[in-house]
C-alpha cells in the first residue's frame, strides 16, 4: 500500500515536548515535537484505553499517565511495564508549516 500524507495541524501549533492530538480518517494520533522532529504515534496506550497525548514527553519517548508506561516516539516500543505491545507509529513530513502524516502505512 502505498503511503498517502494528509495534513494534520501546522507546525507552529506544536509546541515543544507537548504532545497534539489530532485525529486523520478515523485514527487518533498524538503528535509531538521534540528534539528538533516531528513523531507522529497512535494516540491510545496499548495497554490502556486511554490517550498518550494526555501524557508527558521525555527522552524522546511518551509516557502514558494512567500506568506510567513510557513509549519510544521512533518506534512505537514501550520501555517498561505494565505495557507489553507497541503502539503504531507512521511517517511525517514537513512541508513549509504543514505538518503531514500518513496514517496508511504503520509501522
Amino acid at each position: 500500500m502505498s503511503e498517502t500524507f494528509v495534513r494534520a495541524c501546522g507546525l507552529s501549533e506544536l509546541e515543544e515536548d507537548t504532545p497534539k492530538r489530532v485525529e486523520l480518517g478515523g485514527t487518533p494520533v498524538a503528535l509531538v515535537r521534540t528534539e528538533g522532529e516531528v513523531y507522529a504515534i497512535n494516540d491510545i496506550c496499548s495497554h490502556a484505553n486511554v490517550s498518550l497525548s494526555e501524557g508527558e514527553v521525555e527522552d524522546c519517548a511518551i509516557e502514558c499517565w494512567l500506568h506510567g508506561s513510557s513509549f519510544d516516539l521512533r518506534t512505537g516500543k514501550p520501555s517498561g511495564l505494565p505495557a507489553t505491545r507497541p503502539v503504531p507509529v507512521y511517517p511525517v513530513k514537513i512541508e513549509g508549516d504543514d505538518v503531514l502524516v500518513s496514517v496508511t502505512q504503520e509501522s
